[in-house]
């Protein structure tokens, strides 16, 4: 099951239990709004009922609108403890992370070139038992704008990533990559399209947990010079390498050597960006990027992709976060059940219309119809 999937679930059992202490670690990260509002009027209930609710989130709207007292951790310590009518937003973004944080995200307009850089025409992924996870899809993307994927977790945006970074094969239609057709392509190949890929399970799909910082910030460029020369590392020129992308993307480690799995959530994902992002790729595909990270390890990610924007590249942002899809994209594409019900230009978007499309009712002709 998709992580969302098995998300839901996990609330759903805890729920039926009936449990006099309930403890909900990021319980919203993957629901729709009318689905996170149904949560919180049950939280809301079994209070009164006399149960106790934990509510672990980074999400602080929804912080704010379910507790009653509201602890913020930082490194460890207890911060602070208060009533949630004393909190504010940027009160509690600035005790998370130790400093002032820039929560609206500042972007400028999208300005498209009208060069296609990813293309998908009516391209379907057979599911077991004969269902498709992915049903006639058609998208295109241009260099300079971020078109945004929104639905639930396991209505085929897993299957739209693995079709993109070469992890899977369609059974029908084309994808297209920087004018070159990727539907028959490896990871390899299509990295070497100057392609970024920033995976949503960093422990499983971007990360090798095990390995160094600096094993894996090479782990596409390790057969390239001045990295290697005739299959043989060059140790010195590696080292210079992760160094330099450790101090660009503010990697916060005591060494290059340490295991990636040492490092906090946020610098994990800082190591990723870097080595997807280091050498300016022109398509940029991004899924779930910020789930699980801290307001202060949002920002970055959110600038960066933002600066890739901004610099050209084209830019397919997959996510079950309503809002930060509504706060990056240009262009929303909304997945239901392995299809495209519809794409909003993101100023005429609003939270209810994609929410209701998230459920599967079209509200706008799906792209390519």
């Amino acid at each position: 099951m998709a992580v969302g999937m098995r998300q839901r679930l996990e609330i759903l059992k805890a729920l039926y239990r009936g449990a006099e202490l309930l403890i909900l670690d990021e319980p919203t990260a993957v629901l729709t709004p009318p689905e996170v509002e149904a949560l919180f009027e049950v939280l809301r209930r079994l209070a009164t009922q006399g149960h106790a609710t934990v509510f672990i989130s980074h999400k602080l709207e929804e912080v704010l609108a379910i507790s009653h007292r509201i602890t913020v951790l930082r490194d460890g310590h207890n911060v602070a403890t208060l009533p949630t009518g004393e909190a504010t937003k940027p009160s509690l973004a600035q005790m998370m992370v130790g400093r002032p944080v820039v929560l609206e995200v500042a972007r400028t307009p999208a300005r498209p070139t009208g060069r296609r850089v990813i293309e998908i025409e009516q391209v379907s992924v057979e599911r077991e038992h004969g269902r498709d996870r992915l049903d006639g899809v058609s998208l295109h993307v241009e260099a300079g704008e971020i078109l945004g994927v929104a639905g639930i977790d396991g209505n085929g945006q897993g299957a739209l990533l693995e079709v993109l970074c070469g992890l899977s094969r369609a059974s029908r239609g084309r994808v297209r990559l920087l004018g070159v057709d990727v539907t028959e392509a490896s990871p390899r190949q299509i990295a070497a399209l100057n392609v970024g890929r920033i995976p949503e399970d960093r422990a499983t799909m971007g990360l090798l947990p095990p390995l160094s910082i600096k094993e894996n910030l090479i782990l596409e460029q390790y057969a390239r010079r001045p990295l290697s020369r005739f299959g043989i590392l060059h140790g010195r020129a590696i080292g210079d390498f992760a160094r330099r992308l450790v101090a660009e993307f503010d990697v916060r480690t005591p060494g290059i050597e340490l295991a990636v799995e040492n490092l906090s959530g946020g610098n994990q994902q800082k190591v990723i960006l870097a080595r997807e992002l280091h050498h300016d790729p022109e398509v940029l595909i991004v899924a779930n990027a910020t789930r699980g990270l801290d307001v202060g390890a949002t920002e970055y990610t959110y600038r960066r992709v933002l600066e890739g924007r901004d610099r050209g590249a084209g830019v397919l942002l997959i996510s079950s976060d309503l809002e930060e899809v509504l706060s990056l994209s240009d262009r929303i594409a909304v997945m239901h059940a392995g299809r495209i019900m519809g794409v909003v230009p993101a100023e005429a978007a609003d939270r209810i219309r994609l929410g209701l499309m998230m459920t599967g009712t079209p509200l706008s002709m799906p792209e390519g119809a």
